[in-house]
């Protein structure tokens, strides 16, 4: 691999590594397990990990350009969600 392919390489995952965008987020502990089908149901859209259960901490992985769509769609739901 030439020095102009690694480089160009670089720049193609530097460009998808700012594409991604993690969210953190605290709900009630009972409504975790709803909140990641949902969004899973949704499936392109983002995936959620749980953090920490007896605090109902969350984390959201999606991308810059699918969290403002998948944003609206979570504060419709009929959870409480509180983003940190």
């Amino acid at each position: 691999m030439t020095i102009s392919e690694v480089q160009n390489d670089s720049q193609a995952n530097d460009k998808y590594a700012q594409a991604d965008l993690i969210i953190k987020a605290r709900l009630d502990r009972s409504e975790i397990q709803m909140l990641c089908k949902f969004v899973e149901g949704l499936g392109h859209l983002g995936i959620v990990t749980t953090t920490n259960k007896e605090l109902g901490e969350v984390m959201i992985q999606t991308t810059k350009d699918c969290w403002p769509e998948l944003k609206k769609v979570i504060e419709q739901m009929p959870i409480e969600i509180e983003f940190i």
